[in-house]
């Protein structure tokens, strides 16, 4: 057995997990239908009862005029890209290279929709006000992700955000906002949802990354935006017979984890500070802005993943399942805070830095 596959093995024989909300397994869907009447009808084609009460509360949490329930944030951000294209009679889109439709959606928006982006910004900042005023080509659309999850979830200050808004209204750029993560992000702005959505023209959010549910994505706006999303939802196949599997876990496990937020946001800092205090480990950011961040070792992937063997084996108590090697020789791995971190009990805790801390000593990774 390989290495990885040992760090895979030794992660799932911990007692204890420091990220995440838990095992996402089928107990998710059975913890929230035991709350649900067998009664209620189930949606049909995008109609009924179940749906369109969810789809008028989220427009109200974001406050949009109206918003449409998908089976995935992938579909629902490519056809608000073609719609603000096809207003605009271009199609041209700007967002930051490692945006989610760029690196981790096979081009679908250039195959499936023929939407040429442009890439702002380097790889390794967020985009700013001077990016966009320096913009050499025409769009039709600027999309923002907050937080920019490849770069350690980190966030632009909220004037730069205003600024960008004003510009992109001033020129007619309409401005979408990728907020799989929005709710996780709301701690650190202190503003709501609504508040940051009146920035913007569109607005995703996703159900099962902060949120936990099954899946499923809500795409908000305007009433006539919203109307021609269901026309390109049917044309994509997204209209399922029903929904209802993914609107139920999403509408309980919203109520249930958005008072949570703000707690997994100082979770995450007192979290990011423990492993700062470790040797040769930090988190980008160096402070968390949201519930994510990310942990990188500066070792090779090998060596580290031997000492968090060793490390889960002494104490019970995983923190990943898995490193990404880098180019420069060291490797890094993803931190998601959700509600298993507060049941870690406090000596456990202090236990596995401190024995981090000092078997990245005693490897001599520098």
């Amino acid at each position: 057995m390989n290495e990885t596959n040992l760090l895979i093995e030794a992660f799932k024989n911990t007692i204890y997990k420091v990220a995440g909300h838990g095992k996402r397994n089928i107990q998710i869907l059975k913890d929230v239908l035991h709350e649900v009447d067998g009664q209620t009808d189930s949606d049909v084609y995008g109609n009924g009862k179940i749906i369109e009460e969810f789809q008028a509360k989220m427009a109200a949490y974001l406050g949009k005029e109206t918003a449409v329930f998908f089976p995935s944030g992938t579909m629902a951000q490519q056809i608000a890209l073609r719609i603000w294209c096809d207003k605009k009679g271009l199609k041209k889109v700007a967002y930051h290279p490692l945006c989610h439709l760029e690196i981790h959606e096979e081009g679908g928006l250039k195959e499936l929709h023929h939407i040429e982006p442009v890439l702002l910004a380097g790889k390794d900042r967020l985009i700013e006000l001077d990016d966009v005023l320096n913009m050499n080509e025409e769009i039709a659309c600027l999309l923002l992700e907050l937080p920019q999850r490849e770069i350690g979830g980190q966030l632009p200050d909220y004037e730069t955000l205003e600024e960008i808004s004003s510009y992109c209204r001033e020129k007619g750029i309409k401005l979408h906002l990728d907020g799989a993560r929005l709710p996780e992000i709301l701690p650190y702005y202190q503003k709501s949802a609504a508040e940051v959505c009146s920035l913007f023209d569109s607005v995703y959010i996703s159900f099962y990354k902060g949120i936990g549910g099954i899946a499923g994505a809500i795409l908000a706006g305007d009433k006539a935006f919203t109307e021609e999303s269901k026309v390109w939802k049917r044309r994509h196949g997204g209209d399922l017979i029903s929904l209802y599997p993914y609107i139920v876990s999403s509408n309980y496990y919203f109520d249930e984890k958005l008072p949570k937020m703000q707690q997994y946001y100082n979770n995450a800092k007192e979290l990011a500070e423990l492993f700062n205090s470790c040797h040769a480990i930090s988190t980008m950011p160096l402070v968390p802005v949201s519930n994510m961040f990310h942990v990188h070792y500066q070792g090779p992937k090998e060596q580290v993943e031997s000492v968090l063997v060793e490390l889960y084996e002494l104490t019970g108590v995983g923190l990943t399942s898995y490193l990404r090697e880098a180019i420069d020789g060291t490797c890094n791995y993803e931190v998601s805070v959700g509600d298993q971190y507060a049941t870690l009990p406090k000596e456990k805790v202090k236990q596995v830095f401190q024995l981090l801390d000092e078997k990245m000593k005693r490897f001599n990774i520098i």
